[in-house]
């Protein structure tokens, strides 16, 4: 039986172990026995066996022999492996670089993720030409990392220098009893009016945005004035003046995608308006079809990257005038005006 020993890391194998492993394997045993020898975990040893087990030609057959696992091979890989800073795989390789650079700076203009899989199709057997897209990127983006010109980056279809970040900034958290789920069937059936779905569509570079309020029965539009800001304070002021214009009757509930202008101020439009807010899940737009579709009539007024903040409150109302005077289907042809001057 073989004496245990540990490496000096604590959890790197010693080159006393890899010689163990050497002659456990020559007797023969297996790699679960001698995991069990050396207190290894099972996994450490097998990976350990498998990454130094050279390839010494083909059989007849075409199968790949490979070498018995050598010890001081072994251990020259992990020191070598183990050196910092390790030189990265471009640098080492120069056609596999000049490769990548080729294909990302040419004609093609090839992105990372398509040179990463283009490589196997066209060197099919050759390993040494792979490359993963993750690895190129960190070579465009780190200077003077790889063996990629420095401005090879601006070929990319971002043309940026560095990663962008992708940290989101913190939202505010949607309580769990206010979620549509939990929202009153009565207000599906689109039978009771007062019922409001609502948005907001943005302007150039988000500075800019316009506000929508749908009733659900009747269609008719409300649009909401943000010339300055579109935070949580300007929208809940802008619902609250527009909804004290309306009857009690036609103030029942408002339902809401999960954006930070209304999750931070919800409570105070249902304390100012009587409105009870209900919060759609997440990357659903289809529980606001209603203000969905409006949104997309908006857009022949409100084209999409324009400055929205240029828009007077008068011409709001002409616009919203004209929505709720255009004849509906599924209003049996009556305008969203007609329909509401029934209800009131």
């Amino acid at each position: 039986m073989f004496r245990m020993r540990v490496s000096d890391s604590g959890h790197r194998l010693s080159f006393e172990e890899r010689e163990e492993i050497e002659e456990l394997l020559a007797r023969g045993d297996t790699p679960a026995q001698i995991a069990r020898a050396l207190g290894r975990h099972r996994s450490t040893i097998c990976r350990e066996i498998k990454r130094n087990l050279r390839p010494k030609g083909r059989t007849s057959s075409g199968k790949l022999k490979l070498r018995p696992y050598a010890a001081r091979i072994a251990q020259v890989k992990a020191e070598a492996n183990a050196r910092r800073p390790k030189a990265t795989k471009l640098s080492q390789h120069r056609v596999l670089a000049k490769t990548v650079q080729a294909w990302i700076g040419g004609d093609e203009r090839m992105s990372p993720q398509q040179v990463a899989n283009r490589l196997p199709v066209v060197f099919p057997d050759d390993e040494s030409m792979r490359i993963s897209h993750e690895t190129i990127y960190q070579e465009l983006y780190v200077q003077g990392r790889g063996h990629l010109r420095a401005d090879l980056h601006k070929a990319l279809r971002t043309g940026r220098a560095r990663r962008a970040p992708r940290r989101a900034a913190k939202r505010p958290r949607v309580p769990g009893e206010l979620l549509i789920a939990n929202r009153p069937k009565d207000v599906d059936g689109r039978t009771v009016p007062g019922h409001w779905e609502g948005d907001l569509i943005i302007g150039k570079d988000g500075s800019s945005a316009i506000g929508t309020l749908v009733e659900r029965a009747t269609r008719f539009t409300i649009l909401l004035h943000l010339p300055h800001r579109h935070d949580a304070e300007s929208v809940a002021d802008a619902i609250a003046h527009e909804i004290a214009r309306l009857p009690e009757h036609l103030a029942r509930s408002l339902t809401w995608d999960q954006g930070s202008e209304l999750v931070g101020s919800h409570q105070r439009v249902t304390d100012e308006t009587g409105l009870s807010v209900w919060f759609c899940d997440p990357a659903s737009p289809w529980q606001r079809g209603t203000n969905e579709n409006t949104n997309g009539l908006l857009r022949q007024y409100f084209p999409k990257g324009t400055d929205l903040s240029v828009h007077t409150r008068a011409d709001l109302d002409n616009v919203a005038d004209g929505l709720n005077a255009r004849p509906r289907k599924t209003l049996g042809w009556r305008t969203p005006a007609e329909a509401l001057a029934e209800v009131l």
